[in-house]
């Protein structure tokens, strides 16, 4: 069976992001000190490497389950980037000789030396069957080398060379299936990736292991006509077979549109099922977690002469500058103000705070009668208690209707909440569940799937303390949470810094009826 190449061009447009994920930092220049430490994500160092540093391993793998017959093929595309070493020669005046010099200018035009990457691919085919009866090992080998390119000026005179150099590199790629236990007999695939080179001479820096690694290295995993089951919702009776999956130096996720079923990324970083990359992204910007609409501001900020070295550093850089230099207003436009969600369309409102603290609503019993005044957001709760949303149009937020028209609130500034003395983050409440939930109250912290942070995935089930109840200019309640047992809680709430999350998002410990703090 054939995999749609639809869905796999709709993957490498994620797995190309990854792979240059801070490869050249803002501002993109040689001179710029974030930009002395680079390849962060994905690096398979040499073995000999451990000799100098053991965090950086020489291995990855990724472990996952398919549901596939025995005579499915096992697709396995490994993608990395190759450093190569850019060296810069001039001519010597008077002489006529090749002089290896640090920057050149020839007719305008500034090159220096820098360490590029080059793109490398390794592909490997086998059949289920196949790989139930042995294991399959492929290994690769990209050799060391060389290319010169000559630089001429306006005369047509030799003005200069470049010259890059890349040393060899040796790897394997195993594969390794078993079927799982159980009625479903799911295919448990496991893919090691692995370096393999054997330096020339001693290492001594990180640089020089750099030379011979496999650098933001990561695999697409396809089986056309199977179904990759998510690492993250699994089917119920898969749970404990994805919980025993090993991982190493990879996050395994659903690949392709929310169709695509038989495409599996293997990524050196954290994602969610189905990756997409912005709609508004005017190309890549290189920079790890970046934001497009404040880098693509801060890089048309550069001055002429900035630009000119980040031109001459890299020529990914001088692209993002050209780049830069034409972008329409319109791009720009794309990029503010983009809505990624909304609540639907007649759906009940979050849970909001006690009646005292919002004044002009009608209340019961000294609760506010809100449209899921329980004290959860109202959303059916699925198996593990993470809140799930009802299908329907998510096009506005729903507004519930005042019974009294307030008219003696205080004209406050809005965003000064010490101003309104109807606001007290430490005394106001919310009631979640039942229960009432102030500043001091224990919860456990369920993310909901709103969010779009991959890392609060390792927050689910975690249990944290209440800081504060604070209320935004549109109304809503955010709860500020410190998580238990973590060693730089202490110091994150002396620097005020805490999670947030909204009421529908966090469980509480105490049971219905307990009070928290006094309000």
């Amino acid at each position: 069976m054939r995999l749609d190449s639809a869905h796999l061009d709709h993957a490498r447009k994620v797995a190309d992001a990854i792979l240059y994920e801070g490869y050249l930092l803002y501002p993109y220049r040689r001179s710029s000190q974030k930009n002395q430490i680079r390849f962060q994500f994905g690096v398979l160092m040499p073995p000999a490497y451990r000799a100098i540093d053991d965090c950086e391993p020489s291995a990855s793998q990724t472990e996952c389950l398919i549901e596939c017959p025995d005579d499915a093929e096992v697709r396995i595309l490994v993608r990395f980037l190759q450093l190569q070493r850019r060296i810069v020669y001039g001519v010597a005046p008077g002489t006529g000789e090749m002089r290896k010099v640090a920057s050149l200018q020839v007719d305008g035009s500034d090159f220096t030396a820098w360490d590029e990457a080059a793109e490398r691919e390794q592909q490997v085919a086998v059949s289920v069957a196949a790989l139930l009866g042995e294991d399959s090992n492929l290994e690769f080998h990209a050799g060391p080398g060389e290319a010169v390119e000559d630089l001429t000026d306006s005369g047509g005179e030799t003005a200069g060379r470049l010259v890059r150099q890349w040393d060899g590199i040796d790897g394997m790629i195993r594969l390794h299936a078993e079927r799982v236990a159980g009625p479903y007999h799911a295919l448990r695939l496991r893919v090691r990736i692995e370096n393999h080179s054997a330096p020339a001479a001693p290492l001594r820096s990180r640089e020089d292991g750099l030379r011979q690694s496999l650098i933001a290295a990561h695999s697409l995993i396809a089986v056309p006509g199977g179904t990759f089951l998510s690492m993250t919702g699994p089917p119920e009776w898969a749970v404990a077979e994805i919980a025993s999956c090993v991982n190493v130096g990879t996050w395994p996720v659903l690949a392709g549109p929310e169709d695509c079923k038989d495409l599996m990324l293997a990524s050196p970083v954290i994602l969610y099922d189905h990756p997409e990359v912005a709609a508004e992204s005017a190309g890549d910007l290189f920079d790890a977690t970046e934001i497009d609409e404040i880098l693509t501001l801060r890089t048309m900020a550069l001055t002429d002469a900035e630009k000119r070295e980040a031109r001459a550093t890299d020529p990914l850089a001088a692209e993002l500058m050209d780049r830069m230099d034409h972008i329409p207003p319109e791009m720009l436009e794309r990029m503010h103000g983009a809505i990624r969600y909304l609540r639907p369309v007649g759906g009940p409102a979050p849970a909001q705070p006690a009646a005292d603290s919002m004044p002009g609503w009608p209340a019961a019993d000294g609760e506010p009668a809100w449209p899921g005044a329980d004290g959860v957001s109202g959303w059916p709760a699925a198996a593990d208690g993470i809140p799930t949303w009802p299908p329907g149009a998510m096009t506005e937020l729903p507004v519930p209707e005042p019974t009294a028209v307030i008219t003696d609130r205080p004209s406050v500034p809005w965003w000064d909440p010490g101003a309104d003395a109807s606001v007290s983050p430490d005394t106001d409440h919310v009631v979640v569940a039942g229960v009432r939930i102030a500043s001091g109250s224990r919860v456990v912290m369920r993310p909901g799937i709103r969010r779009a942070d991959a890392q609060d995935l390792f927050l689910v089930g975690r249990e944290a303390t209440v800081q504060a109840v604070l209320h935004d200019v549109d109304g809503q309640v955010h709860l500020a949470v410190s998580p238990d047992n973590d060693p730089a809680a202490e110091l994150q709430r002396n620097h005020g810094r805490f999670l947030y999350f909204s009421p529908d998002e966090i469980e509480p410990i105490e049971p219905a009826g307990s009070a928290g703090a006094p309000g």
